[in-house]
């Protein structure tokens, strides 16, 4: 199970961090091209504004899901580091349930329907559908689901998936004692 997670996790991680670095050179090169085509051109490309906003949507929604996955999400710490062990892991739990509800409830059922509730509406430079650009919300929500699992999996058992190594003051799950290999 811990090997099965281990690729999932490693996975996704790589598929998120790529889109988004793909994303970010995307509109980099978007920018520029508009801003030569404005300033040297005198003529602006007009596409690229609307086609620079959609990718930082995209972009925005695929580093909220690598940000789950990294545990790197923007969080207060301050009443948390002062619990001790037990009820900060409890809490750190109870979270990550809170996230996973609302990925699957806000951002992935949510997010669907509102793809298909604008799968008549067109961008007005562009006219592709909305629905294209909404269509990361569920995207996004599946893997923050995915990420969630893991991140849950982890708190419970005390076990890193990325590394296969204990997390600290994590006790043994298994008769033996061992989990690492």
């Amino acid at each position: 199970m811990l090997e099965t997670l281990t690729v999932i996790k490693r996975w996704v991680d790589r598929l998120l961090a790529g889109g988004c670095a793909l994303l970010l050179i995307f509109m980099t090169l978007l920018v520029l091209y508009q801003v030569f085509t404005r300033y040297v051109l005198n003529d602006p490309a007009s596409f690229t504004e609307e086609l620079v906003r959609y990718s930082l949507i995209w972009t925005g929604f695929i580093g909220a899901a690598y940000a789950f996955s990294t545990r790197q999400h923007m969080a207060l710490l301050l009443f948390r580091d002062k619990l001790p062990e037990g009820p900060r892991k409890l809490l750190i739990t109870a979270s990550d349930v809170l996230i996973l509800l609302l990925a699957i409830f806000v951002i992935t059922i949510g997010g669907a329907s509102l793809a298909a509730s604008a799968s008549h509406e067109f961008s007005a430079l562009l006219g592709i559908p909305r629905s294209l650009v909404y269509a990361i919300d569920p995207i996004a929500g599946v893997f923050i689901i995915l990420v969630q699992l893991i991140n849950i999996y982890e708190d419970v058992t005390g076990v890193k998936v990325e590394t296969g190594t204990r997390m600290a003051g994590a006790k043994d799950s298994t008769a033996e004692g061992a989990i690492d290999k």
